[in-house]
Order: C-alpha cells, then structure tokens, then sequence
C-alpha cells in the first residue's frame, strides 16, 4: 500500500511516527476530503472488501464509501504506520445487543498507552478518536460523546440539544477480520431493507460544518446555519455531486 498516495488524498503532511497526535490528526485528515458514500449500490457496482480495491477506490479513483470500505482502508492505513487496531462488530439502531443487523457497522479501537474509538465511517459523528475506556463525556467541535463498555460490549452515545444521551452504536469488543464484515456489506449493497440500497447519499465534513446530497436534497450546513435546497432532476443530482465532491459516476 503506497502510503504517500494515501497522505496525497487526505491532504496530509504531517508527521508519520504512529502517536495520538499523529492518529487525531489523519482522523480529522481523513473526514474533510473523503466522502460517506453508497452510490456504487445505485450503479450496479459490487462493494468488494479487499484492501487493495478499497485504496484504488478511495485513493486512486478519489471516491468515498460507507464505513465497511472507510474504516477497512483506515485500520490497513494504520497498521502499515505501526499502529495496534482491532476491528469490531457495531449495530446502528440496536436496543439490545442482540438486536440490530449483525455485521452492522464497523467501527476501530487503536491501542495506544490507552485505547481509542476511532472510526472515519459513521457520517457525521466524532472528528478524532474518542477515549476508550472512559466514561466522561468527552466534548470535540461538533458535540459531546461518551464510550461506555464493560468490557465484552459497549455503547457510543451523542449528547442531544436537551442533554440526553442518543445511541449511535452498540459495538462488542470481540475482535475480527475485514473479512467476518461480508455478510454485512453484502445485505446493505443487496436487500431492499436496508436503507442504502434505498436512497443515495454522499455527505462529507467541512471546515465549517457538512455537506450532504441526496436523491431529493442538497443540505448544507455551515457555522451551525442549516440551508435545503430540493432537487427536481437527475442532471441536479449529478451537477452537484461533480461540484460538491468531484465525483463524475460512470456505468
């Protein structure tokens, strides 16, 4: 894997040597140029999890991707750097353990002097890595988060407006292989359940906020000022994912 190509996408020049300083800053690198995207299940394109095609699709082709395809190039990013990343099973909108879609999401924990939530696939969440193994909110430029666990599974939680706790994923420390996430790639490219296979989106960071686009809705967002704008066509859609993100898709 070239990692100076990798660096070159992300817009990074910073130090190498794998430190927390070094692994907050690729996390937050990582989020400004680099898409959460489904919009290969909407072409036809088969979403295969094998490093090499993920770093030709998200370094070569300058493409995004949803958290299978980000995170698996993350932690291979990272591991080649000398980091210490264990790849865990996660489940969105999972009340119980053992509830939710199995294979859900996956989400990293980096071994550092302590352990670190890290995840660069989960839309509009964390912009470094979360504390681990502490249970204090833990407050970054867009919201406070908090990581509880017990040492077999654990929740990753959002502090709303009223300063309750939202779940955003329910996650077990098991630890796995890119490949024990198939299963789960293959059902939300695949069955109409799930909700990529129903609605496109591409959402990425800003310095100032987010940008996303959908099938029907360009939202962006900017110093906490939220704007819409509706969408009528296709020719809509592709104009503003080429000037939005530099994506042009191709059969």
């Amino acid at each position: 894997m070239n990692l100076d190509a990798y660096f070159r996408r992300i817009g990074y020049d910073g130090p190498t040597t794998p430190t927390l300083d070094t692994l907050r800053a690729l996390h937050r690198a990582h989020l400004m140029p680099v898409p959460f995207e489904n919009l290969d299940i909407h072409i036809g394109r088969p979403i295969v999890l094998d490093e090499e095609r993920l770093f030709d699709k998200i370094v070569n082709q300058r493409r995004g991707g949803f958290c299978y395809e980000q995170n698996g190039l993350f932690a291979a990013v990272l591991r080649q750097m000398g980091y210490d990343v264990t790849l865990l099973e996660a489940r969105v909108n999972a009340r119980e353990w053992d509830s939710g879609t199995p294979f859900d999401h996956l989400t990293l924990v980096v071994q550092l002097d302590e352990r670190w939530l890290t995840d660069v696939g989960f839309g509009d969440s964390f912009i470094e890595p979360l504390r681990f193994d502490a249970p204090d909110s833990q407050e970054q430029a867009n919201g406070i988060f908090r990581v509880l666990h017990d040492g077999v599974s654990g929740v990753h939680s959002k502090q709303t407006s009223t300063g309750d706790w939202h779940d955003e994923y329910l996650f077990s420390l098991q630890p796995r292989t890119l490949a024990d996430f198939v299963i789960g790639c293959d059902y939300h490219q695949t069955s109409p359940n799930s909700h990529f296979t129903r609605q496109r989106v591409c959402s990425q960071a800003t310095p100032q906020g987010r940008i996303t686009l959908s099938d029907r809705r360009l939202i962006i967002t900017e110093n906490g000022q939220r704007t819409e704008r509706d969408l009528y066509s296709e020719a809509e859609f592709q104009h503003h994912l080429s000037e939005q993100f530099g994506i042009v898709l191709s059969a």
